[in-house]
């Protein structure tokens, strides 16, 4: 093993969540195979692992592995494991790759993933590429390409198994037996009229147990969810989260059928959505490994900004208290304790509205018994650390009515918490926004209002 796979393999050791479903010694090995140009020992490696722990393989590589691993592999690049890469990746080699390349790859794909690989492209070398595709191909990623990023129309494969309503089954199972263009997987088979509507469907473990003479019309089954191109993702998650969908028919207005989504897409977007709520309440994006230092301070100095002013609103609150803080200073020392407990607290209750908002368990009446589930938990979260606040300031400062002060402070600023941490998301989403992106600033930013305010200012009235 050289030197650099020895130092990555170290690294790699002390990070083993990092590598997935590979090993440091497997990622090793195909990085001394890179850097001694064996392209044919690298051929061979790949053909032993999935697409998926291929592509774990290439992520881990440093970058500069990485870009040496693409020029050598070029036309060896496995379709399936391009489409795997990470996005920042995976638009780094498609550019590495010429447009007969590329093109070669969008064809060995589902449209689905061609349509992910497809969107990468520059609009001018897009089209140099559809140029060189055949033109079923090209036609159903165009189609798609036509649908907003993050819709059901981008997600939904074109290729899927449809037959006639008089069909037996004898004659579907020889008509996929002879088809050549079958979708992989597919767990249905679609019954349409002579218009392609959907009328049924049939799952392909009913079609396996009746005779060859039944007519697929008897074994047609209701369907739980059809859904439209224009259907944000999220939209579609839920339906598959909600009807236990190993995967579901696409239909246009007319309830033509154009495509269908299968489960494994459905589970990549409800990873995404989960990662970019979690990443939102932080105010970061998802950079990423290979992230440069600047990406980064761009990507993150808007929110930084944001809270700056907000800081400075907080700070301005003080101000009004000048004269309480020079007189007694030890509200100077408990100030944080007022902030951060607050903070905490709206931060919990924000992350559990955000998260129930997402899965759909904060409509109608729910809302209602949100707001009051967070109520009540502030209220006994209230008490409970108020009188330890209090109790461990009356230790600190042998000052009853500070410490009463401050109790009385934690209690308000809690109960504010909990209804700011429910209630600024709920809000935001009735206006239109995203509650991920936009809560935690309004929700932290009131808590250490309110919080400053409620104690300086019964401070001032009680101690002076």
């Amino acid at each position: 093993m050289t030197q650099n796979s020895k130092h990555l393999k170290d690294d790699i050791d002390e990070r083993p969540g990092d590598t997935a479903g590979v090993d440091a010694e497997t990622v090793g090995h195909f990085v001394e195979l890179v850097e001694v140009g064996a392209r044919d020992g690298l051929i061979v490696a790949m053909e032993d692992l999935h697409p998926a722990d291929m592509a774990d393989v290439f992520e881990q590589m440093p970058p500069h592995v990485f870009k040496q691993a693409v020029k050598l592999l070029r036309d060896q690049l496995p379709a399936d494991m391009i489409a795997e890469l990470s996005e920042d990746l995976r638009a780094g080699v498609l550019d590495e790759l010429s447009d007969q390349i590329v093109a070669d790859v969008l064809e060995d794909l589902d449209s689905d993933d061609a349509v992910l690989l497809a969107a990468d492209l520059e609009d001018d070398r897009q089209e140099r590429v559809f140029e060189q595709i055949n033109a079923s191909d090209r036609a159903a990623i165009e189609t798609s390409l036509n649908f907003d990023e993050e819709t059901a129309g981008r997600l939904m494969q074109r290729d899927f198994v449809a037959a006639p309503e008089f069909w037996t089954v004898g004659q579907a199972i020889d008509h996929m037996r002879s088809a050549e263009d079958l979708p992989e997987p597919f767990f249905e088979v679609y019954l349409v009229d002579p218009a392609f509507r959907l009328t049924g469907v049939v799952p392909l473990s009913v079609l396996i147990r009746a005779s060859r003479t039944t007519p697929l019309k008897e074994l047609g089954v209701e369907l739980s969810a059809a859904v439209k191109p224009e259907m944000d993702q999220e939209e579609v998650a839920y339906l598959f989260q909600q009807y236990n969908l190993a995967s579901a028919p696409v239909v246009d207005e007319g309830g033509r059928l154009t495509g269908m989504i299968t489960v494994d897409d459905m589970v990549d977007v409800i990873q995404e959505e989960n990662k970019e709520d979690l990443l939102a309440l932080s105010g970061v994006n998802d950079g990423g490994s290979y992230q440069t230092v600047w990406d980064a301070v761009l990507s993150r100095a808007p929110w930084l900004g944001v809270n700056l002013f907000t800081a400075f609103l907080a700070s301005g609150a003080i101000s009004f208290f000048e004269d309480t803080l020079s007189q007694i200073i030890a509200l100077a020392v408990l100030m944080p304790v007022v902030a951060a407990l607050g903070g905490n607290a709206g931060s919990q209750a924000l992350a559990v509205t955000v998260r129930a908002i997402a899965e759909r368990d904060m409509m109608g009446a729910r809302a209602g018994q949100a707001v009051r589930r967070e109520l009540f938990t502030a209220v006994l979260n209230g008490i409970i650390f108020s009188i330890g606040v209090g109790l461990i300031a009356l230790i600190w400062f042998n000052d009853p009515r500070l410490a009463g002060v401050i109790s009385i402070a934690m209690f308000c600023t809690f109960i504010w918490a909990g209804l700011a941490g429910v209630l600024v998301p709920l809000t935001l989403q009735k206006l239109g926004a995203d509650p991920a992106v936009a809560s935690s600033v309004f929700v932290l930013t009131s808590v250490d209002i309110v919080g400053f305010c409620a104690f300086l200012g019964l401070a001032t009235i009680v101690l002076l």
